[in-house]
């Protein structure tokens, strides 16, 4: 696919930029550029990596690294220092210990364990900690891997018949596997997906996301655009146009009068948020999520809450969607609505975690939503 027919995502990859950096800072730069486009992955979300070779600063001799995103990272704004660098032949070592073991798979005692492994693992005294998506970059059989989680991905992830319209979007391109939690496990599965399928160029990740490959760092990026430009257009091929969520229910504003309400409501929205740590807002507005919000099924489909494990872990279960006609420009009654909304979203947050709670949970956590839908804005 030329770069030029992207309508769903932007090739901001400049030749003269990643010329003059070395391996790992061109990692940096492709990691950067993911990360600048939300549509392709969330704020703290999504992985890279590159497998490079590095002087072994104990023997002098010549060994393949890992150098994989960290912990607490995010790819936007992650420099060298948010990478873990990791021996890739210590990381195989630990596959014997891992089968070895009588009970093993997702979160079995084993798999946790080889989480306290990878410090053990780590080349010329990185103090970044590995993520738990280690194993994921470490045993693809390639130089260079992306983990994204893009809209448009996750839109065909989530979805009843992920796996057949995976293969209708890429055939055999991609390999769809079902979501399990991140781990050693997941990891060994990815290896095993590889080598019975020599010419895949990635896996989707049922309910997840994305993870694809290559040999070259700028080939690696450019296929990650592809496959998500891919989805996109398959989606938009079948958008029902006024139909689509049900259709309008409420009328669009102008951008000014948009602007306007926001400046009069975001100062005091924010102080109704920051009763426990002080919140900082952003507004997304764009004509897509417009037609989300205006919908007549949107406040349905808000409820049904997220659909990636990734998101969940940004906004909480759901969002909180405010049915308010802009058009009213009531803003009295829309402080009414969003005081009430928030008050029964901080008891269903509670009755959650009452819910869900085991005896070494942490406690809980701020229950005051972390985004909110309304017609006119997101």
């Amino acid at each position: 696919m030329n770069a030029t027919s992207f309508r769903h995502v932007h090739d901001l990859w400049d030749d003269a930029i990643a010329a003059r950096l070395d391996p790992l800072g061109r990692l940096v730069y492709r990691s950067n550029l993911l990360g600048a486009d939300q549509r392709i992955t969330n704020t703290g979300g999504g992985n890279t990596s590159a497998k490079l070779t590095e002087k072994d600063p104990l023997t002098g001799k010549v060994v393949e690294v890992l150098w994989v995103k960290g912990s607490g990272g995010d790819l936007r704004t992650s420099t060298k220092e948010n990478f873990s660098s990791l021996y890739l032949d210590r990381l195989f070592a630990l596959q014997p210990r891992y089968r070895e073991a009588p009970d093993r798979g997702p979160k079995t005692p084993v798999e946790d364990a080889l989480v306290g492994m990878y410090p053990h693992c780590t080349f010329n005294l990185n103090p970044r900690a590995a993520s738990i998506d280690t194993p994921l970059h470490a045993f693809v059989p390639h130089k260079q891997v992306d983990h994204t989680h893009p809209n448009a991905v996750i839109a065909v992830a989530a979805a009843r018949h992920s796996e057949k319209l995976t293969r209708d979007i890429y055939g055999d391109d991609v390999v769809w596997t079902p979501w399990q939690r991140p781990g050693f496990d997941l990891g060994l599965k990815l290896q095993d997906i590889c080598k019975q399928h020599p010419k895949a160029k990635g896996v989707l990740l049922g309910q997840h996301g994305l993870i694809n490959w290559a040999d070259d760092d700028r080939a690696c990026y450019e296929l990650s655009l592809e496959l998500i430009e891919r989805a996109a257009r398959f989606i938009e091929e079948r958008d029902r146009g006024a139909k689509t969520f049900g259709g309008a229910k409420y009328a669009d504003v102008s951008d000014d009068r948009r602007r306007e309400l926001l400046v009069k409501l975001l100062p005091w929205l924010r102080g109704r948020l920051s009763g426990k740590r002080r919140m900082i807002g952003t507004v997304q507005d764009d004509a897509t999520i417009r037609r989300f919000v205006n919908s007549a099924d949107a406040p349905r489909l808000a409820e049904l809450g997220t659909s990636c494990p990734d998101h969940f872990l940004r906004t909480k279960i759901k969002p909180l969607y405010v049915a308010w006609d802009s058009a009213s420009g009531d803003l009295a009654k829309l402080k009414g609505l969003i005081d009430d909304g928030l008050t029964k979203y901080r008891a269903d947050y509670a009755a959650y975690y009452e819910r869900h709670k085991h005896p070494d949970s942490p406690a809980m956590r701020d229950p005051n939503r972390r985004s909110s839908w309304s017609p006119a804005w997101a």
